[in-house]
């Protein structure tokens, strides 16, 4: 099983990346907290991600996470009935990684039912399965890294990303609108948290 790799990078997008190492291409999914410190990054960098393997009998997918707190975080949420690896990752890019857990936590079921698809069924029995291990996982997981990324402004890759990640278009466009108006030099990934922030909260 692949756990970790580091390589070139050689295409980037807010669900993937493509990361050449030792020759060899690999697509790698990945969540919007690690495709934000990816931007940073210019073609051909040097990029090393912690990697969660997917096997199934007809396809084997890579996810990768910028920091293992990201990956053990997404393993334990794929752990949980009902929570694919999809799922999972669209998570953690509608919360960053310590709200995420501070909404298991404290059983925030309103705040965890706002992230596309999960819905308030789902976000009840992510409380039920995993809210009395948020201590231990806290502790278990490593200290966050900090750090802003400044994109040039692209605002139909900001609906088109908030689309993919489960979003209506109408909403999506109408959302990344008002943001622009309130913030009219706000770069991608300004743009991208802030819309995601103001959809969350709708």
């Amino acid at each position: 099983m692949i756990g970790y790799l580091q390589g070139n990078l050689l295409r980037s997008h807010p669900e993937r990346l493509l990361l050449d190492v030792q020759g060899v291409g690999y697509e790698v999914h990945i969540p919007l907290s690690t495709y934000y410190e990816i931007e940073r990054r210019a073609l051909g960098d040097k990029v090393a991600l912690f990697i969660h393997t997917q096997v199934r009998e007809d396809d084997i997918s890579l996810f990768g996470f910028w920091t293992e707190r990201e990956k053990l975080l997404f393993e334990k949420l794929i752990a949980v009935s009902g929570i694919g690896a999809r799922l999972a990752r669209v998570a953690l890019s509608g919360l960053p990684p310590d709200e995420l857990l501070a909404a298991l936590a404290n059983g925030d079921v309103g705040r965890l039912a706002t992230i596309p698809g999960v819905g308030k069924k789902t976000a009840e029995r992510m409380v039920l399965e995993l809210k009395d291990k948020m201590r231990e996982l806290a502790a278990e997981l490593p200290t966050a890294s900090s750090g802003t990324a400044a994109p040039a402004p692209a605002d139909q890759d900001v609906v088109s990303a908030l689309v993919n990640l489960g979003y209506k278009s109408n909403l999506a466009e109408r959302a990344v609108a008002e943001v622009r108006r309130e913030k009219p030099d706000a770069a991608f990934n300004d743009l991208l948290r802030a819309s995601l922030n103001r959809l969350s909260r709708a």
